[in-house]
Parts: structure tokens; sequence; C-alpha cells
């Protein structure tokens, strides 16, 4: 039964709602202060308090605030499109918006609801079981006692112990690694590649997959192996086929369908049979210690060492007695590798993590308690057998019998020596030992109290493993694919049921199997899966070392018993292992591992999983720039810092792709954007976005930074304060020429102007850059990223709009030289396709032509002409053989002279010499001023084709230059100071100003006149640029100046240095 009981009293209507016996009562207040509706729930059956934002009725009256609740906390995108939790605008700005929750699903959940049954996994079904049965493994039963024969009881219990000791450290490591935060399906790779990114992690992934794939093949072959032991010796010698590979293949085959199959029909059987496997290896091993305790049935049994325990035998099997095996002298570390290998199993449990109930507790309650029962058993089985069985047995059963009455011991029966095995019991002195701790590895089996049992427990411990390695692997598999970290793996991302079974997995791990078994010998590349699995729990230590090492305040995990110093040990623990295996192995490994982390590191996959190495790219980062702020600053050390006011990254491309050949990544580079404000941190969040996304396509390494303003000037002012951290802060500013300075109003021209003075008050050194077709290219190409709306008139700040202009550092900074707005650059009045109808162009052109067309589009995807991407591109492409004038006719302190040396050592520019131009003082002098200029650009170490002496700079211009000159200001002349106002001051010129700067003037009109005749056909000139002096010049003069010197002249550059050494010749 359901009812609504709706009441109203002081102010506060409240709605019950009682169904089922429930009743959850509404209560709605008005919140006085705020003027809105708040409301409230209550269950008297938990009496706690919830929202109530899915009350259809309610929705328009939530209160802003949130209670905490774990789905807020699912992904940081869900806080951006659109969680239950509301924004910050929401409850500071008082401008509450209704939620959308599209965007607040899990990213890692499965996107569709799949049928069947969701089978989870506790910690001792799920991981327990699961490591006993991999620990527990066939090295058990066929190389414990060959440890002990080789290496003595005592050093076989040191063996474990360090073996476990690596395992014990690597499970603590993992334990915190599975326990900061949720863990996802993939196991050791995804507790890898989330801590330590995805190179490390995408390389251990596909190598874990592969060695998986083909550990399962190994497995199976060694139940065959088995199988054809049992039969030979139970069954009289019986073989299928040849007794040998062909029997392999067979049972091989046919055993790797069945664990296929079981692996298809689901996680819930696979646990069965790995369950009644593990009864079936703890029967064996309880049989294997009944025989040990009852000992030997009958003199056969003696006669192949099986003696019985006892203590003085215990003490002869004390100490070791390495011998050859496999023409390999062994010693203890020979024998720790090969042991060490039984107790790799402790991932099995981890790598199922995406079917456990809860991973962070199962995983590391399940592996540490397999680690402490396998750990008992191996320290208790080694002492048993060096107690029950000696290590050199003919198996002679009538000799043993002849010398059995003649000893007190009858473990010193002559027939037990090692010297039996070679004279007076055989022929021709050929060793016939086939049986003893050295020389058989059936000791178990004969030191059992039903042998087959023992076989039965290889059975269960092969296929256990098998069944391990198939299941585990196409899970790793599907994480790594997810994750797209290789090309075309994708495929193996699709899951099928309700468990998200990786079928498509299981098929490919099977077909690596198959081709494995039909082999049929896998001896060669066992040591390499081996070296396999320590890559992967070396990282998993390094994970936890690191992750704790740069104390990330991320890094929380709830499992405590861990130590960061340990997790190394641990790490440098499991190389040594490595090369102790196999030092090939371990280099292959090695290689296999770099090799993989470049290839991911060369894709660059876009993901954002919070690993260490980002924390630790902050912590460096930091530490380099505190540690900057101690190094004095020496000229030696000098390299130009730009800050480029090029406003959003994508408007101006030349101009930055000017500034990269400058910096080249090894200098800093600031993108200053200045737009009108104020505007919400949600605004400039996109806009910054933005901007990095185009830096980060067009492979630009530099720094963005957005300020408000009401001009040019004022904003500018807060970049040359604000940008930079320490001693990383630009020395130089870099801005594009204002072509349309005659055209403008003049309180723009007159904010460019103040923002050169505002420059060289913060002693910043200025570089202006004017190409002929302009540099400002925001009305034609288009921004791929989504238009951002602005917030106050909703007007969209795209490159088709007026507002745009206003916001790209006021629209002040670069115009194409015939002053319009470039919305049209010369040579391009419309958008046209590309066409290349030159057959024999080169085709390395036309590919990097067709990149930087994909680059490059204009509105509506459209092509661009090929003239225009020519435009946009000029400074990425290498330029034709020419030379970079430098006219350096003051001293700034070497800046002009420095920056083109350094643009000459970039590829693009290579191909340029440098011809330097210089002022002389007097005519006479001219030989002298050429070779003083000569000698110190030696002793700057700098090259140039030619040093050129200019001796008549005061000569008068011609005429028909001072009637150019006189047309560009004469819209800006008055009569008199008087007749300036106020508002226009700066932006007129007096004839008292014009009169005073005659000189001046004349010098540079002059100077045009030599550039026409010397530099007309340069690559690039660059120029000293005219020192503005406050109060001196006025905005237009000062621009008629550089209009004077630059108009239709090749890419030229304008520089000045603060007047402080860049250059030196000390060494």
């Amino acid at each position: 039964s359901q009812s609504v009981i709706a009441m109203s009293s002081d102010g506060v209507d409240t709605i019950e709602l009682e169904s089922h016996g429930t009743r959850i009562q509404v209560a709605s207040s008005m919140d006085a202060e705020e003027g809105h509706l708040s409301p409230t729930t209550h269950s008297n059956r938990s009496n706690s308090v919830y929202e109530t934002r899915y009350q259809k009725s309610l929705r328009h009256y939530l209160t802003r605030e949130a209670l905490p609740k774990e789905s807020h906390y699912r992904n940081l995108n869900s806080i951006v499109d659109g969680s239950a939790r509301p924004t910050l605008d929401d409850l500071h700005q008082n401008t509450y918006r209704e939620q959308q929750h599209q965007g607040s699903a899990d990213p890692e959940a499965p996107q569709t609801k799949l049928r069947g049954k969701v089978i989870k996994f506790g910690w001792l079904e799920g991981v327990y079981m699961r490591c006993l049965l991999n620990i527990w493994g066939v090295m058990l039963f066929l190389r414990v006692s060959w440890m002990v024969g080789q290496s003595g009881w005592i050093f076989s219990l040191l063996i474990v112990i360090l073996a476990n000791s690596v395992t014990l450290i690597t499970s603590l490591s993992m334990s915190a690694v599975a326990t900061n935060g949720r863990i996802q399906a993939g196991g050791v790779y995804y507790m890898i590649s989330r801590s330590l990114g995805p190179e490390f992690g995408g390389s251990i992934g596909l190598m874990f997959t592969i060695a998986n794939s083909i550990a399962s093949a190994t497995y199976i072959i060694g139940f065959c192996d088995s199988l054809k032991d049992l039969m030979k010796y139970y069954f009289d010698g019986a073989i299928i086929i040849d007794g040998a590979l062909n029997d392999t293949r067979l049972v091989g085959v046919i055993t790797l369908c069945a664990v296929l199959g079981l692996a298809i029909v689901g996680m819930d059987w696979v646990t069965r049979v790995q369950m009644a496997l593990l009864f079936l290896l703890i029967g064996s091993q309880i049989d294997f210690i009944i025989g040990a305790i009852i000992g030997p049935t009958d003199t056969l049994e003696e006669a192949r060492g099986f003696v019985g325990m006892s203590v003085d035998l215990l003490r002869e099997n004390g100490m070791s007695d390495y011998r050859v095996y496999e023409g390999e002298k062994q010693g203890f570390f020979s024998v720790f590798g090969v042991f060490f290998t039984a107790v790799t199993g402790i991932v099995a449990g981890a790598n199922l993590s995406g079917d456990l109930k809860d991973p962070s507790v199962a995983i590391p309650r399940g592996t540490l308690a397999a680690i402490l029962t396998t750990f008992i058993t191996y320290m208790i089985y080694p002492i048993m057998i060096a107690a029950g069985t000696v290590r050199d047995a003919t198996g002679n059963e009538t000799a043993y019998l002849q010398y059995k009455d003649n000893v007190s011991n009858i473990w010193e029966n002559p027939t037990f020596t090692n010297e039996s095995c070679y004279k007076g019991y055989g022929e021709n002195d050929v060793p016939h030992c086939e049986f003893g701790l050295i020389n058989s590895f059936q000791v178990m089996e004969l030191m059992s109290a039903w042998g087959p049992l023992i076989y039965a427990g290889c059975f269960a411990a092969t296929l256990s493993s098998a069944i391990a390695s198939l299941v585990g692997a196409p899970r790793v598999l599907q994480a790594l694919a997810k994750d797209k970290l290789y090309p075309g793996i994708h495929i193996f991302s699709k899951g099928y049921g309700a468990n998200n079974d990786p079928v498509r997995g299981y098929i490919l791990v099977f077909v690596i199997s198959f081709a494995c078994i039909m082999i049929g010998d896998l001896n060669l590349v066992s040591t390499l899966l081996s070296n396999f699995f320590l890559a992967s729990y070396c990282l998993i230590n390094i994970s936890c070392f690191h992750a704790t090492l740069i104390k990330s305040p991320g890094w929380r995990p709830s499992f405590k018993y861990y130590n960061s110093w340990v997790s190394l040990i641990g790490g440098l623990m499991c190389l040594a292992v490595m090369f102790l295996i196999d030092w090939v192995t371990a280099l292959i490994t090695f290689v296999c591992v770099i090799g993989l982390y470049m290839f991911v590191s060369y894709r660059n996959p876009d993901v954002n999983w919070g690993s260490s190495t980002q924390a630790q790219t902050y912590v460096t980062a930091l530490k380099a720039t505190l540690d900057l702020i101690s190094v004095e600053e020496h000229v030696k050390n000098y390299r130009p810092q730009l800050l480029v006011l090029s406003g959003s990254a994508g408007s101006r491309p030349p101009l930055l792709d000017f500034a990269q050949s400058i910096t080249k990544n090894i200098s800093l580079l600031s993108l200053g954007h200045v737009i009108q404000g104020p505007q919400t941190q949600r605004i400039r969040n996109a806009l910054s976005r933005q901007s990095y996304n185009w830096l980060a396509r067009h492979k630009i390494r530099a720094f963005y930074s957005l300020v408000e303003g009401n001009n040019l000037e004022d904003g500018s002012r807060n970049l040359f304060q604000l940008v930079g951290l320490g001693k990383l802060r630009p020395n130089m500013v870099l801005l594009g020429y204002k072509a349309n300075w005659g055209k403008c109003d003049r309180q723009e021209l007159k904010a460019y102007f103040d923002t050169l003075h505002e420059a060289l008050d913060m002693y910043l050194g200025i570089a202006i850059l004017r190409v002929p077709q302009g540099l400002d290219y925001s009305q034609i190409i288009e921004d791929e990223d989504t238009p951002v709306v602005m917030n106050g008139n909703d007007t969209s700040i795209t490159a088709n709009t007026e507002e745009m202009k206003r916001n790209q550092s006021a629209g002040q900074l670069s115009q194409d030289d015939n002053g319009s707005e470039a919305s049209s650059p010369p040579g391009s009045p419309t958008l046209e396709r590309a066409t290349n109808n030159d057959p024999a162009a080169d085709e390395k052109a036309i590919k990097r032509r067709a990149s930087l067309a994909n680059l490059y589009r204009g509105p509506g995807g459209v092509e661009l002409s090929k003239d225009v991407l020519s435009n946009i591109t000029m400074f990425k492409r290498k330029q034709k053989k020419g030379t970079i004038d430098v006219w350096w006719l003051y001293d700034d302190g070497g800046l002009t002279l420095l920056v083109p040396y350094i643009l000459t050592t970039r590829s693009q520019w290579s191909n340029c010499k440098l011809r330097v131009f210089a002022l002389a003082n007097r005519k006479d002098e001219l030989d002298m001023e050429q070779r003083s200029m000569a000698n110190l650009l030696a002793k700057f170490r700098i090259d140039y084709s030619d040093v050129i002496v200019i001796p008549d700079v005061a000569k008068r211009a011609a005429e028909s230059s001072r009637m150019e000159f006189d047309k560009l200001i004469e819209d800006f002349q008055a009569k008199s100071s008087e007749e300036i106002s106020k508002e226009d001051e700066g932006t007129l010129i007096c004839e008292a100003e014009l009169l005073g700067q005659r000189e001046k003037t004349n010098r540079h009109l002059r100077l045009r006149e030599l550039l026409l005749e010397n530099s007309k056909d340069s690559s690039l000139v660059v120029m000293t640029l005219p020192m503005p002096r406050k109060s001196s010049v006025s905005a237009p003069l000062y621009m008629a100046w550089l209009e004077t010197l630059t108009r239709d002249m090749p890419p030229f550059l304008l520089i000045r240095g603060n007047q402080t050494s860049v250059l030196t010749f000390y060494s």
C-alpha cells in the first residue's frame, strides 16, 4: 500500500510518502537568506538525510549544496560533464543550473548491461586458492629433492627463505598498490600502468600476456611428460603413438582444448575445477607426509635410497655437495635460480582482479596467506626429504642386501656412495646411479605411501597452472586493449556475458599455446618466461617505492604494512635473481621492456591516470626551479626567454613558429593572451585548454598565460609582471608589427606604443616581427576545438566573431601589410582547394604539405589554398639558400647579434649565412672599423660571411623618401602642442617634435635607402630597434619610423636588448 500525506505549518511544507511500511518525509522550507526552497529528506527506517534530486516534482527546488556521496568521486570527468555535485559557479555566482547526468558514469565500467549471472569471488576462492595452486607447482614434486641433494637441507632452507623474502616483499608492495584506490580488471598490468604510467604498464602488460600464453603450453607439456612417466612405470611402458614427441602433441592439444572449453564455460566452473585440483594437490602432499613417516615398505625402496627418517642421515645431508648437472657445475645461486621459479605464482589471484568482490581486501589477504602457507611447507619438506633419503643410490637390490647386515647405519651401505655409481657395480666404470636425491626427480613419489597419488598431485599442479595462465592472460590482454596502448589490439577489448569474459583473448592465447605445444620442447624459453614474471615483480616494488618517495597526497593505501626502502630492496633482489637465473635472458628481458617502453612513449597515448611518474615530473620541476634561484646568472648561460604577445595560440601561427625557432625547446617560451574581462574561470580554463591543445598538435613546447585587461597596455603590464616563476621568467618580449597603425583607433595605437614602454620599464628586451603577408590568421583558420561561449553576453569567441578580435590581445599585434585585419592576406583573396599540377614535385615535399594541410583548415573544414598555406607555414619549412642581414646599429648588449646567430643553428635557417652591417664613425676610418668589427665577431666565435660598414648614414635622404614619410604622418600632424587635447596627447605630432627629431628621422630615411640597396633580397633582416625615448617621441612618429624601415621588405625583425651583455669572449 502507498499513501501521500501533505502538511503545512510554520512556513514548512511537508510531504510524507508511505510505502510498504517505510515512511519518507520530505520537508521544504524557504531559505530567507538565499531566497529559494531547501528540501531535506528523512526516513524513519534509517534516520539518514540524503538528496532528493531524483524526486521529479522537487527538482527545481533543490538545495545548491550537495551532501557527500560516493558517486561524486567516481571520476574527474563527471565534475565537468555534470555530476550531482554543484559547480563552484553555482554556489558562488548565484547561477544555479540543473545538473546533467550523462557524464557521471564511470568510464571504466561496462557501457552496456550484459545478461547472465555475475560471478564475483572472495579472497579465499578468488586469491588464496589460486595462489596456492600456482606456488605448489610441479617444482614441489620434482625439484625440491634435487635442491636438497645439491645444497643440503641447511642451504636449501636458506634458499627457501631468500626466495620467499622476494615474493613476500613483492606481495607487500602489491598490497599497498592494490589498496590505493579501486582496482579494475587487468591485475599486474593495471596496477603498474596506473602507478608508473602507460609506458611501463604497456610493456609489462604485453610481455605478461605473451609469457602466460607460452607458460600455459609449458605446463601442459609438463603434464604430458608426467603422464608418460606414469605410463612407463605403472603400465609397463605403454605408449600412445611413439612414446615421445607425438604423444606430447596429441595429449597436449586434447588437454588444451579441454582447458579452453572450461574457460569459455565461465569462471564459476573454472573455480570448481581448481578447487578439486587443490584438494588433489593437498591429498598428494598428505600422502607424501604419511609415507615419509611410515618409512620404506620393502628392500627395493631402500635400495633406491629411501631408508627411513633418522637424525644421523639428517646430519649427513646437512651440508652441500654441488655436482655437475646438464653440463654445468652447480652452486648456491644456480640452485637458487632453479628453485625460485617454484614461488613465482603470487600474482595468480591479482590477475583476476576484475572478478573479485573487493580486490583491495582480497589481494593482500589471499596473497599473503598463500605465501605463509606455502613457506611453511617448503620449510618442512626439505627437512623430511633430507632425513629419509640418501644422495646416491644404485637401485641394485641384490648388492644392497649383500652389504645391509655389515653396516651399523643403513645409510652407510656402499651402494649409497658416489663412488659406487662409477666402480664396482657397473660395467666399464659407466655411472649407472638412477636413484637418490641428486639423480632422481621421483624422490617424493618414492617416499610417499601410494605413488600414483603423487603423480595425481603433479597432474593437479600442472593443470591448475595451465588453467590459471590461460584464464589470466586474456584478462590482462583485455585491459591492455581497452587502454589502446598498442595499435590493432582493441578488438580484444570486447567482453561477453555478465562477467565480461574475454573470449577473443581466450582464442588468441589458445592459438599461441597450440603452436608452442606443436614444438613440444620449450626448455629454451622457460628461463625467459621466469624473467618476464620477475620483471613485473620488480616494477611492482618500484611502483610502491616511487609512489612513497614522491609523497603525493593521492598515495594513501589502506594497507599499512609496507616500507618504501624495503620495496626498493625487493626490486633490486628481483633484478639480481633475473641475472642469477640466466644473464642472457635477463638482458633479453631488458631489451624487450625498453623497446616496448619506447614504442608506447613514442605513440604518446592520450591517457591521464595520475601515475607516480606524473607526480615525479612535478616534484622534479619544482626542485629544479627552486634550485635555480640560488644559481647566479652568468653571461655564458644567457639564453633568450620569450614572452610572445600572440593572443590565443592559433591566431598567429607564423609568429609562434618564429619564436619556436629561437627557443627550440631549450629555452623558455610563453604565450601571452589579453582578453577583456571579467570572465568566469570556466571560460578561462576553456581558452587555456584550447591553446594547449593547439600547441600539442603543432608540437610547440610553450606555456600559455591568460590575463584580463582594459586594453593591450593594461594586460601586457600584468603579463610582464606575473609571467614566469623564479628565474624562469621572460627576459624578452616578441610581438607582431602593427601594420594598420595609420588606420586604427588612436587610443589603440597609443596602447600598442605604450606596451613597448612597459616592456622597457621592466628591463625586458623587445623584438618586433614583420612579414609581408601579415601574422594574424584568426579569421581564416578554423579552430578544431569546440567554440567557447563568453560569460555575460553569450558572445562566442570563435574565429568568426568580432569579439574574437577584441580578445586576441586586442587584435593589435599584427595585421597584414595592407592594413586589413588579416581577413584575406595578399596573394590569397579566396579560399580554394589546393591542387598540385606538377608531376615532378618532390614526394617528400608533397607529404609534408599534406600533413600541414591537415593541421590548418579553413571555415567548414575547407582546404586552404597553396598560397595561404605557404604564408602560414613560412617559418616551419626550410629556408632557401640566402643571407640573414644583421644591421647591428647600436650596442644593445649583443642581443641584436645573438638572436640571428641562434637562428642559423636551426635546421630551417641552416642554408642562410650571416651578413653583419655596422655604422662607421668617420668615413676615412672604414677599413679600421671593418677590421675592428670582424675581430669582435671572431672573439664572439660567431660565423659570418661578410662584414659591411656603412659610412654615410648621416647623409641627407632623398627628396622622394622625405615625401613618402610626410605622407605617412600627414593625418597625425598638429601645428602646435596647444592644439593637442589631453585625450589626444601622445597620438599627434606637433611641429616642435618634428623639428627636434629631424636628425633621427633623416637617419631612418637614409637607413631605408641603404636597406633597399643591400637587403632587399635577403631571407631575413634583423635590425636594432630604435629606442622609443619617453616624452620625446610620440606614437605616430615612432611608428612612422618603423614603417619606413620595414615596408616592402623581406621578413623583418626589429630587436633591442636591455643594454646588458648577452655575449662574452671570456671562457
